[in-house]
């Protein structure tokens, strides 16, 4: 893992840690992930295509994830995202 994603990842996981606590579910957590309803992220879940682990507790409604894996998931993005740019800089 690169430096640039470890940093971006511990500032995510401490600033969703502040609102949300370890966990992060339902509404928010769609929203972290970038889906743009509940139903798409519904479709997602029965075609396990969410790209962070997902689980569901005995007795309670809902779907949970780890704020530390949607942290890493995002700053994963983040990165993947500023590579191509990078490469381009350099062979200018």
């Amino acid at each position: 893992m690169s430096d640039g994603i470890s940093l971006l990842a511990s500032t995510l996981e401490r600033d969703l840690t502040d609102r949300y606590g370890p966990l992060i579910a339902n509404d928010a957590l769609r929203i972290a992930l970038g889906y743009q309803s509940m139903e798409a992220f519904r479709q997602a879940m029965s075609r396990k295509t969410v790209p962070v682990p997902v689980f569901a507790f005995e007795n309670r409604r809902g779907k949970y994830a780890l704020v530390k894996d949607v942290a890493f998931w995002l700053a994963s993005q983040r990165e993947a995202a500023a590579m191509p740019a990078a490469i381009s800089e350099k062979t200018c």
